[in-house]
Order: C-alpha cells, then sequence, then structure tokens
C-alpha cells in the first residue's frame, strides 16, 4: 500500500511540475473562437536580437471578437509602431499580448478569460488568412511559447517500477 502511495504522489509530481523556462499552466484558453488555426508557429531565437517570431500567428477574420486568454489586469492598450496592441498582466509574471486588435478595454481594467478585449484588425504582414491574431508570452524578458498555456494534449500518467 505505502509503495502504491508513494508512486502516485512521485506521478502528481512529475506532471505538476514545469521544466524550467516553461509557462506555468493554469486556467487559460484561445483568444480567438471557435479555436483558431495557427498559421505561424512560436520561434524563439538564441538570442534576443536575433530574428525569430515571438509568439504564434492564429487564423480570424476582420471584425471577430479577441478575449482575454486568462485572468489579468490590462496594463497597455494603444498602438506600438502604428499597430493596435492589447497587453494584459496574468499571475506569475505573466504577460500576454494581442495584435492586432482595436480595443474595446483600457488600462487598469481587470478582465476574466474569454471576456472581449477588442476585435481583430486585417492587414498583418504574411498572414495567409483574411486576418491573423499575433498572440505573444512573456515572463520579464523571456518570450515563451503561448501555446504553452492551454491544455491542448491529456495528461497521461504511466505506472512507475
Amino acid at each position: 500500500m505505502r509503495k502504491h502511495l508513494v508512486a502516485t504522489w512521485l506521478a502528481l509530481a512529475v506532471v505538476c511540475s514545469s521544466p524550467a523556462g516553461a509557462a506555468p499552466r493554469g486556467e487559460y484558453d484561445w483568444p480567438l473562437r471557435p479555436r483558431p488555426q495557427v498559421v505561424t508557429p512560436f520561434d524563439n531565437p538564441e538570442r534576443d536580437w536575433l530574428p525569430g517570431h515571438r509568439g504564434v500567428d492564429l487564423a480570424g477574420a476582420p471584425g471577430q471578437s479577441v478575449v482575454a486568454a486568462g485572468d489579468g489586469i490590462v496594463v497597455f492598450a494603444g498602438t506600438v509602431a502604428g499597430k493596435p496592441v492589447v497587453s494584459i498582466d496574468h499571475v506569475g509574471g505573466l504577460r500576454t499580448t494581442y495584435e492586432p486588435v482595436d480595443a474595446s478595454v483600457s488600462v487598469g481594467r481587470r478582465v476574466g478569460r474569454g471576456q472581449p478585449i477588442g476585435t481583430l484588425e486585417g492587414g498583418h504582414p504574411g498572414c495567409p488568412a483574411s486576418a491573423c491574431l499575433h498572440w505573444g508570452l512573456r515572463r520579464d524578458r523571456e518570450y515563451l511559447d503561448p501555446l504553452g498555456l492551454l491544455h491542448t494534449l491529456p495528461i497521461r500518467l504511466k505506472p512507475i517500477g
């Protein structure tokens, strides 16, 4: 009995722990509904100054509602380099960004997962759809793959021993 209890705790510890640099699992969901197609994956460069893709591009449609991926506080709703951007701070030092999004929320507003934060604009360069949402994630200065926030694969426990 004790051996099975130890094995169960060990399995839970492995499943619940996240590798260094990974985003913690939480209550997050897709920022577009229905579940969008990922048209450009995350491509973190080896060095900060090298080219890469620091987020994912999700296929959408102009005017489509964009929702908060998780609970948080809006820390930016404005324009960066001519593009409308919304940024939300979440627990654990995480920040999600959404562009190009015409904001319907203002800085300081608390938002819940699935709550509309704006509408998707067209014109994202290189987007094969009529519009693409660039969805980014970082912790402090480290960019992370936002798809790591989602529970897209079922968790399977394997026997130990």
